[in-house]
């Protein structure tokens, strides 16, 4: 691994860390390492934290990802090799550095709790303002967004799509038995391993269910985003829900969800005028229905992640013993299907 290099070292008294960084630093600055050193020791910051990070063993090579206030660099803690997530705190904003640390926190203490094999590691931490620095795993196979975006349109396998909705399928599932809301669901959150096993990142707008309130001030994005999120009204897990469906339209198509409207315009043809991507017509029924239910403008006729699991399995195993089971799958059809299946697809009232 090339251009790796150690955090700098300094003194004790931290003096450096006490302060932000100015709004310019924060555009233009190419590499925010710099501002995150360790004097050798073992970081715990002011309460000791069992995800803390001993900052002396993370080398940080190269930036790969940028996000709206945050870099991701590649990077080796301990001899494996990791993703290295470092987000600043502007000087200038302090209403914006407050949400970032908020979230960052957050983030931090919901990935701490999760262990799933289709939901991104955490191996440590460092909460040392300006700079909060978040260690996962690396996963070599980058954003599926990435990955669809360089493959023809409509061209994916139903089989890799089916295998690829269940991987996604299988962490939200999980997500949601542990009363947590994604909040940000989308192909970007979304990172492959080599072996083309998905896992759901970014937590940074995360929350559990029991303290989701209002979207009021909420900041997602609002392609993937379900109208009563848009709206800033009350939201449940079927938010989750809603943007599965845009995701699996994403998985069918390789497509950007409105990509010939900006973020503002498709907020507004979702909550206005109910407008949703459009389903190619090879899209195979069975997908179709599911995708109809994910996106409803109702939560209440979303299906869970539970239900969502168990029709995609089928679907799995249908095509196991049907090679062409998806494509020859008709909605008039269902009385010559198996009675298991027939019930799993049908739409329920």
């Amino acid at each position: 691994m090339k251009k790796f290099h150690w955090f700098k070292q300094i003194s004790n008294d931290g003096t450096k860390l006490k302060r932000r960084l100015s709004l310019g630093e924060y555009k233009r600055a190419v590499s925010w390492s710099k501002y995150l050193v360790s004097s050798g020791a073992e970081i715990k910051g002011e309460e000791e934290e069992e995800w803390s990070a001993d900052m002396s063993q993370l080398l940080i090579g190269n930036k790969f990802a940028s996000g709206r206030h945050s870099r991701i660099y590649r990077g080796v803690y301990k001899q494996r090799d990791v993703a290295i997530k470092l987000v600043s705190q502007p000087e200038e904003d302090g209403d914006l550095a407050a949400l970032l640390e908020k979230q960052f926190t957050s983030e931090v203490a919901l990935l701490f709790r999760l262990c799933h094999p289709n939901i991104i590691t955490l191996v440590g931490a460092c909460k040392k303002p300006p700079v909060f620095c978040i260690i996962t795993e690396y996963l070599a196979g980058g954003s599926l967004r990435k990955y669809l975006h360089q493959q023809e349109p409509y061209s994916l396998p139903l089989n890799l799509v089916l295998k690829l909705a269940l991987d996604i399928a299988h962490g939200m599932l999980y997500l949601h038995s542990q009363g947590i809301l994604h909040r940000d669901l989308k192909s970007e959150n979304l990172l492959l391993g080599e072996d083309m096993c998905v896992k759901v990142a970014d937590f940074g707008i995360s929350c559990l269910e029991s303290q989701c309130g209002s979207a009021k001030g909420f900041t997602g994005t609002y392609r993937w985003m379900a109208p009563e999120m848009i709206k800033e009204k009350h939201h449940t897990r079927k938010v989750d829900v809603y943007s599965f469906g845009i995701v699996l339209w994403e998985l069918l198509t390789a497509l950007t969800p409105f990509d010939n409207m900006t973020p503002e315009q498709a907020a507004f043809a979702v909550c206005q005028k109910n407008a949703r991507p459009p389903l190619p017509s090879t899209c195979p029924v069975a997908f179709r229905r599911l995708i109809n239910r994910c996106w409803s403008s109702n939560p209440k006729r979303r299906p869970h992640f539970e239900e969502i699991v168990d029709i995609l399995e089928n679907f799995a195993a249908s095509l196991e013993q049907d090679p062409e089971f998806l494509l020859s799958y008709t909605a008039s059809g269902d009385h010559n299907l198996p009675r298991w299946l027939s019930k799993c697809i049908a739409v329920k009232n």
